[in-house]
């Protein structure tokens, strides 16, 4: 089934799962607050089925939004898309926040990132998703051994299998975590990811993965 999705945030994150994503034949429409920088040709480079708008722009007529914002610019960005009522949104965002140890949860625990977008956001069908590794690995998620899991937490299971397509369909294992408010657990999946690869001695080219006996 082919997908038009936006994509709200062009840095690393939203780049390479733009990419991904319009790789696969889908109808990619990056949002961007500056759509004429000539930095943003290197979006489409190679992928005739994408396109760079502002972002309000780039959300009309796409079924599925990918928000993929830095956590301290999230809730005014979801303000400028307008309503998004009856969209879906993949939040790809980790409510990160400067500590004595590096980085930490701003939020958790009694809530979520992603609940406080689905609160930000009335009326769409908000899924959290693609937070759990670096983007190089949304990027290129072949592995020799296997599929890199990718756990997706939402509360509309209606529409959770095309949700679940388009991560399995860029070479993740989707795996259904829950309803939404199990992004409480998901978001601090993506601190340890975080401390492996920074400050662990990692580097960024890893995943987890789900064995099974």
């Amino acid at each position: 089934m082919t997908e038009t999705i936006a994509v709200i945030g062009t840095g690393n994150v939203g780049s390479a799962l733009g990419r991904a994503f319009a790789k696969r034949g889908h109808v990619v429409r990056f949002g961007t607050r500056n759509p004429s920088d000539p930095k943003n040709a290197a979006l489409i480079d190679g992928a005739p089925a994408a396109s760079v708008h502002a972002p309000a722009a780039a959300v009309e007529g796409a079924g599925i939004v990918v928000l993929a914002t830095p956590w301290d610019a999230t809730r005014a960005a979801l303000a400028g898309l307008g309503p998004l009522r009856g969209k879906l949104v993949i939040d790809c965002t980790n409510p990160l926040a400067p500590s004595p140890t590096g980085l930490d949860l701003a939020i958790g625990h009694t809530i979520s990132g992603g609940e406080q977008v689905a609160a930000w956001a009335p009326g769409a069908a908000v899924f959290k998703a693609f937070n759990q590794v670096g983007f190089g690995v949304m990027e290129n998620a072949a592995f020799p051994r296997g599929r890199p899991l990718m756990l997706v937490a939402g509360d509309d299971e209606a529409a959770k299998p095309r949700i679940l397509a388009l991560v399995s369909e860029i070479g993740f294992e989707a795996v259904d975590a829950g309803p939404l408010s199990a992004a409480r657990l998901l978001e601090p999946m993506a601190l340890m990811w975080i401390r492996l690869a920074l400050f662990l001695g990692q580097g960024r080219d890893f995943a987890f993965a789900l064995l099974r006996r």
